[in-house]
């Protein structure tokens, strides 16, 4: 699932690790959802979307019904 999680991190000037003390996940989970290699829960994704203050849409592009990217 495509995410701006990285960009939204780097924004703040936080690490991996500073979002996922944040989180109360691992630095590998952080890693592993911004390069779309695992996709968040909907709870983490809620507490992702909170943390930033954001929608959770606004963080998290669901892919295309039919497998297609929309990029």
């Amino acid at each position: 699932m495509k995410n701006n999680l990285r960009v939204l991190r780097a924004e703040r000037n936080w690490t991996q690790a500073d979002l996922a003390e944040r989180l109360q996940v691992s630095r590998q989970t952080v890693n592993a959802v911004e390069t779309e290699k695992y996709e968040p829960s909907l709870t983490l994704a809620f507490r992702i979307a909170h943390l930033f203050g954001k929608r959770v849409e606004d963080i998290f592009e669901p892919p295309a019904p039919n497998g297609e990217t929309t990029a």
